[in-house]
């Protein structure tokens, strides 16, 4: 079995160019790393460096063996952080079922700063409707959910109220609404609206079903792409077309029913009574400011 520092020893020797700036890295003399390294190239029956020149340099077999030292460090430092993240008791998964709107850039900048802080703590990101992010949490599916304000309130969670995401109607610039000034309701229903609907159903409540002819689909993506492609209208969040607005690939609606921007709120969930670790309890406060 090589020995750790020996293999530390050799992986900084090469990346630093010589055996002394290797010890000054290491806080070592530099006698003790010469005879780490010739302890190794013992060990393995291999030359690692060549020792002829002013400074040492790696021998082919060096060149090829040090790809796997620095893989076994990495190893040996991510078993260290799991054995340090157990005694924090922290939890080896979280996962977390999230409404795919909701799925703004904030989101993804909490989970990178997450994965730096928890670097043994997994994560599952389910993306969903709102209705099946419910279903998700209360099933113990998921530790932490993110959704639309529901219907009826559910007892089997906790909810926290953290904001609210405004919408457009929007249709494709090539679209016949898309030279309106102005429309009135009656004015939507010969048009196809694109609609969101659950794997079990659900619809999203709080946006009118106005048109005669309807379109579903489970994700906010996939509505995007069919309004675009000047297949129907719908109403869509707002960070999801602002680009394609200012680019000209889609026009916003001008309703006479929406004095204001539809802003549903927005809340996040987790199951009652649940015992948070450490690391959901940092993402559920982190979770708190997703849309600010």
């Amino acid at each position: 079995m090589y020995s750790l520092d020996h293999l530390q020893m050799f992986v900084e020797s090469a990346k630093s160019g010589s055996f002394s700036a290797c010890a000054r890295k290491l806080g070592k003399v530099q006698s003790a790393i010469s005879q780490g390294i010739a302890h190794l190239e013992t060990d393995m029956n291999r030359l690692l460096f060549d020792r002829s020149t002013r400074k040492p340099s790696l021998t082919e077999d060096g060149k090829r063996l040090l790809v796997y030292a620095e893989a076994v460090l990495r190893q040996s430092q991510e078993l260290n952080s799991v054995v340090h993240a157990m005694d924090r008791m922290e939890e080896p998964l979280v996962r977390v079922a999230v409404e795919n709107a909701l799925l703004v850039p904030k989101f993804s900048q909490i989970l990178k700063t997450f994965s730096t802080r928890f670097p043994a703590t997994a994560v599952e990101v389910i993306s969903m409707t709102s209705g099946d992010v419910l279903d998700n949490v209360i099933n113990n599916r998921a530790e932490l959910g993110l959704m639309f304000t529901h219907q009826t309130f559910s007892e089997d969670v906790e909810l926290c109220y953290i904001g609210n995401l405004p919408f457009y109607p929007v249709c494709a610039i090539d679209h016949p609404l898309s030279q309106a000034k102005m429309i009135k309701v009656n004015e939507l229903i010969p048009h196809r609206q694109i609609m969101l609907r659950g794997a079990k159903g659900d619809v999203t409540h709080w946006l009118p079903r106005i048109s005669a002819d309807i379109w579903w689909t489970n994700s906010f993506i996939s509505v995007s792409q069919l309004v675009e492609q000047g297949i129907g209208w719908s109403y869509l969040p707002a960070h999801l077309v602002d680009d394609r607005l200012d680019l000209g690939n889609l026009t916003r609606l001008p309703f006479s029913i929406d004095h204001k921007d539809w802003s549903p709120s927005i809340e996040m969930i987790i199951p009652k009574n649940q015992i948070k670790g450490p690391a959901l309890s940092w993402l559920y406060e982190a979770m708190k400011e997703v849309l600010d």
